[in-house]
């Protein structure tokens, strides 16, 4: 069995890396209208997703928790203004789920903003909520959000699940990297990232059994680190993880000495900017699948059900 000293290790350097790195958790008020106000505020919510796994799981230590803590104060204090930038971006693109998308999480870690906590009530009662037009893992996502805020289902979740890749099980090797990673948070939105593993239906739960030592083999041949990660996570929430001994000292190896994860093969160039936005998701991905990855270890070391 991989070392659970080895896949700790791997969070343990990554959320160094990231609190090291936390100014790069910004927003850009005056983007370019063409760009897009909302992008900046998706790696500030895939943060909090991480950390609220963190702190859930305990198996990080005090000093990684610290750390953690200290991520997530900053990112709601100083990038998101207490909230307040959420509530803005709401009222810039009214329709738009990234706000709401966003604040769950915080909100889940004991944060909240009363201008976001009415507008999410008013726009879930609009027409134009449920009539957006997106991707189904996405509606999947939503689906699971509005369960934990406590609002009604727009869509139930299995119903949304019957409209992914993953939940209509078709032919394996045709997954290419963009159905790699729905497939990923198919499961995510599921487990609600990892806590209850048993949320798999039992027929999604054997198809991945089956076909995810062959995806992960594939994906580690490519370098391919962010989607690896990521499966590695999706393995982490399977009933029975196998914590595949050759992929997590792969994963391991291409870390870099301060934490950081390339998304693929080595490294990218440039200034600090751009480095932190091609590097700061495979390394969120990486202290992800290290938190749950080490948990699932410890349990089974126990000799307890996950």
């Amino acid at each position: 069995m991989t070392s659970t000293r080895l896949i700790h290790a791997v969070g343990e350097k990554a959320v160094e890396w990231l609190y090291a790195h936390r100014d790069g958790f910004r927003l850009e008020p005056d983007v370019d209208p063409e760009v897009g106000f909302l992008e900046r505020f998706k790696p500030i919510g895939e943060l909090a997703l991480i950390c609220k796994v963190l702190f859930r799981e305990g198996v990080s230590g005090s000093r990684g928790s610290e750390l953690a803590r200290r991520l997530v104060d900053h990112a709601w204090r100083d990038a998101l203004d207490g909230g307040r930038m959420l509530a803005r971006g709401q009222r810039i693109e009214p329709s738009s789920p990234i706000p709401f998308e966003v604040y769950v999480p915080f909100r889940e870690l004991g944060y909240s903003e009363p201008e976001m906590e009415r507008v999410a009530r008013i726009n879930h009662s609009l027409d134009s909520w449920a009539a957006r037009e997106v991707l189904p893992v996405r509606r999947l996502g939503l689906s699971a959000l509005e369960r934990r805020f406590g609002l009604p289902a727009t869509t139930a979740e299995d119903e949304a699940l019957r409209r992914t890749w993953l939940g209509r099980r078709p032919e394996p090797w045709t997954v290419d990297a963009h159905i790699g990673y729905d497939i990923t948070h198919t499961v995510f939105h599921l487990t609600d990232w990892g806590e209850n593993p048993h949320g798999l239906p039992e027929d999604v739960a054997g198809y991945l059994d089956t076909w995810l030592p062959v995806w992960v083999d594939d994906w580690l041949d490519l370098e391919r680190w962010d989607l690896l990660g990521e499966l590695l996570v999706v393995d982490a929430c399977l009933p029975r993880p196998t914590l595949d001994e050759d992929a997590w000292e792969g994963f391991a190896a291409a870390q870099q000495p301060d934490g950081a994860m390339p998304a693929v093969g080595g490294m990218p160039g440039g200034d600090a900017e751009d480095v932190f936005d091609v590097v700061y998701h495979p390394t969120l991905v990486a202290a992800f699948a290290s938190v749950l990855a080490a948990s699932r270890a410890l349990t089974r070391l126990a000799g307890t059900p996950a």
